[in-house]
């Protein structure tokens, strides 16, 4: 009998042990205090949440800042940062203004001239904002603490797409900060947020360190989703960058972090099994696990090549080396998710167990394909992300397609999937990425979900047609109304192949048993509410 490497991790880990513990790691975890959270997470490479979607950098956001709206537990949306609202008779001029006791880290006052500043900027690359900006004759300060957007025909979803979380969200930034082009990351990392970021204790590629803010005034509303309070119940957390999926769930057990993001599904049973651990799963919408194509380069500028790709994924696999056991898993056909108002089944012909090779093989013939190279974004410390890119390659390569891997940890994969050049200048063909299936119902807001062109997400499909149905949605009134123009929209989607799907999964945290409080909701992972006996 032949025993892997990984056998022996699990047997280490099941006995208690920490034995895949670097010494340096070891050093570094004196006992923790109680006011103390250690969270595992992924790497933080880039600080500026509207700069880039990754979801490390939304987190980072999410304790730094603010949001004028925030959605409750329903995914409505409550007043964050506005203390009044309200809204013209002719439903064309919003009047926000900001509640009492709102405050910046470096002890200035959050003025309506800072909200401004961020929408605009916000609005330049976020998917809701552009559709805000397209509406909008005017966004402008009144006063210190009153500002107004007045559209030039009514929006009803005006006040959802500022407070909803579909990346990259409306956080709020001092106004010469937000001055900046989205283009350009913001560094000073000072919001006005429940946590502040300590800048002294910060160690790149290794760990961060976030301090509760004691001027942070809470909403006295009770805590609902991400919004009313946000109270913070810990005096510090410290984001460790912990890559390997093993060593982190050591430390895990071993009582030296309380909290990890990803653990790896073929452990499940290990964290079941002891006593002192818990997986929780805090996105009850369940997550969808995706391909992104580089439409601007060869082979995936050409249609064909994309709905090559359709044909040749069976699905069933690809979850089975992401997850392992079925229960946490399904195939999914719709772009809008399974279970969602809006799922449904247009032009969905070309799924089918097994996939169809051959069909795919013929498709990149008719689309040109001569064996460029076609680069695959490999997030080693992404583990269901990392063996999906490593089972892409070969079912690439069976079918004579000139696959090759890209490793790197996921922050390299953020990094270099916006490069929208060549392979052959550090460009890309296709990276693996997840979501929330409650963004998947909101096509406004969801950046996975549009179609134009370079303007757009990473990928940048592009289609006149989808985009001239997807500009439709936030006129439309009823359920009814969305439910026919979602088929519509799925039916061209599928047409011109703006991603492809891998499946619908619902991925557990796991957590030791001693830390309580976590919020449930999608996409996200706030710091505060969060309590450790």
């Amino acid at each position: 009998m032949t025993i892997s490497r990984r056998d022996l991790i699990k047997a280490g880990l099941a006995a208690g042990t920490a034995v895949s513990i670097p010494s340096v790691l070891l050093a570094q975890t004196a006992p923790v205090a109680t006011r103390t959270v250690r969270m595992v997470k992924g790497d933080l490479t880039v600080f500026d949440p509207i700069f880039t979607t990754s979801t490390p950098t939304q987190d980072h956001g999410l304790a730094i800042y603010d949001t004028l709206f925030a959605l409750d537990s329903n995914f409505l949306p409550q007043p964050q940062m506005v203390g009044n609202w309200g809204v013209s008779d002719d439903k064309k001029t919003y009047t926000f203004e900001l509640r009492d006791g709102l405050g910046w880290h470096d002890g200035s006052p959050v003025t309506a001239a800072d909200c401004v500043a961020s929408i605009r900027r916000w609005g330049q690359v976020a998917a809701g904002g552009q559709l805000l900006m397209e509406r909008a004759q005017d966004i402008s300060m009144k006063d210190d603490k009153t500002f107004t957007i007045v559209l030039k025909e009514p929006l009803g979803l005006l006040t959802e797409i500022l407070g909803r979380y579909s990346a990259p969200d409306l956080y709020i930034m001092r106004e010469k900060d937000a001055n900046l082009p989205a283009t350009e990351q913001v560094t000073a990392n000072i919001g006005s947020g429940p946590f502040k970021f300590n800048e002294a204790l910060a160690k790149p590629g290794a760990s961060f360190t976030y301090d509760r803010n004691e001027k942070y005034i809470p909403r006295k509303e009770p805590p609902s989703g991400f919004a009313g309070g946000k109270i913070v119940n810990v005096d510090r957390v410290i984001w460790e960058n912990i890559s390997d999926q093993q060593t982190a769930l050591a430390a895990l057990q071993a009582d030296e972090v309380d909290f990890l993001e990803l653990p790896p599904a073929d452990l499940y049973p290990v964290i079941e099994s002891d006593p002192n651990l818990t997986l929780q799963v805090l996105n009850k919408t369940g997550s969808v696990l995706h391909l992104r194509m580089n439409c601007l380069q060869k082979p995936f500028d050409n249609v064909k090549a994309r709905q090559a790709m359709l044909h040749l994924i069976d699905q069933e696999p690809f979850m089975r080396a992401a997850f392992g056991d079925p229960k946490y898993f399904h195939t999914l056909t719709s772009i809008f998710g399974n279970g969602t108002p809006f799922s449904n089944d247009e032009n969905t012909g070309w799924f089918r167990k097994g996939g169809d090779p051959e069909k795919a093989r013929q498709l990149f013939g008719e689309a040109g394909y001569a064996g460029e190279k076609v680069v695959i974004l490999q997030p080693t410390d992404w583990a269901e992300a990392s063996n999906t890119s490593l089972l892409l390659a070969a079912t690439l390569q069976k079918i004579g397609v000139n696959a090759e891997l890209a490793p790197s940890d996921w922050g390299g994969v953020a990094a270099r999937r916006a490069k929208k050049g060549p392979v052959e200048d550090g460009g890309w063909s296709i990276f693996i990425t997840s979501e929330s299936v409650f963004s998947r119902t909101d096509p406004t807001s969801n950046p996975a979900l549009l179609a134009n062109g370079d303007r757009g997400w990473y990928g940048w499909p592009k289609s006149d047609e989808y985009e001239a149905l997807r500009a439709k949605w936030a006129d439309l009134e009823t359920l009814d109304e969305r439910k026919a123009l979602a088929r519509q929209m799925q039916r061209v989607w599928w047409d011109f192949v703006g991603d492809v799907l891998l499946g619908q999964f619902m991925a557990p945290i796991a957590r030791r048993k001693t830390l309580t409080g976590l919020v449930e909701m999608p996409g996200r992972t706030p710091m505060w509410s969060m309590r450790k006996a």
